[in-house]
């Protein structure tokens, strides 16, 4: 074989050797693409099942409210006022004098804060007809954010004890914690109404959040907010 031959020969072998190398990197990444093709797949499958698992397991209350039970302060006995000592949102402490009925001073049943004030000395108080009270205040340790939620609604799924999660209309899209502490066993309305129409009335229950007022002193009574519930 003559020079120029063994040249050919060697010229043709590297060719076929680069061609060979080039198709090995081309199915290299083909198959590096496909296997991020289905790493991505995965991933937004697990993502999008992930999403779903907890939408379905969420239940959503947008008309709810921070509130506590309201405590009505009144004297024993029935009689002129004639002084009063606090004024709304003064805080006050168990037993601290309210006002003056009479020859009778009125106490705070417990500590907490005042939220409405009589100040219309010289009025008869009428314990007898329900009229006497002075004042009307709140334990802020028993705040809660109450909502009311459709009977059709998810109200099924919602247990004490369940976790969840509210925002405050006043504070934007800041996140506040807590735990389902009640679900009222009837209904907001109280009672039965009848009507002609085929469609069934839809009820609302309260369900109550409670929520720990020392690490959220800023939430006060009164203020608007929606509740998010993590169903178990």
């Amino acid at each position: 074989m003559s020079d120029h031959e063994r040249n050919t020969e060697h010229a043709a072998a590297e060719r076929n050797g680069a061609e060979k190398r080039e198709e090995e990197r081309k199915s290299g990444r083909t198959k590096v693409m496909a296997w991020v093709l289905v790493a991505i797949a995965v991933v937004g499958a697990v993502g999008g099942g992930l999403y779903w698992y907890v939408s379905g397991k969420t239940v959503y209350i947008d008309q709810s409210q921070i509130e506590a039970p309201i405590i009505s302060l009144s004297p024993v006995n029935s009689g002129v006022l004639e002084a009063v000592y606090v004024q709304d949102g003064d805080m006050v402490t168990e037993n601290q004098p309210i006002a003056q009925v009479g020859d009778e001073i009125v106490k705070a049943k417990t500590a907490g804060e005042i939220v409405s004030v009589n100040n219309n000395i010289g009025q008869y108080m009428n314990v007898i007809a329900g009229q006497g009270t002075v004042a009307t205040m709140i334990d802020p340790t028993q705040l809660r954010v109450v909502g009311n939620l459709d009977e059709n609604k998810g109200l099924s799924a919602i247990k004490v004890g369940d976790p969840a999660t509210f925002t405050v209309d006043a504070f934007g899209s800041q996140t506040f914690k807590g735990v389902v502490d009640e679900v009222a066993p009837t209904a907001e309305s109280g009672s039965v109404v009848f009507n002609i129409s085929d469609q069934r009335p839809t009820e609302q229950f309260a369900v109550k959040v409670r929520f720990d007022p020392a690490q959220y002193p800023q939430l006060k009574n009164g203020m608007s907010a929606r509740i998010w519930v993590y169903t178990q």
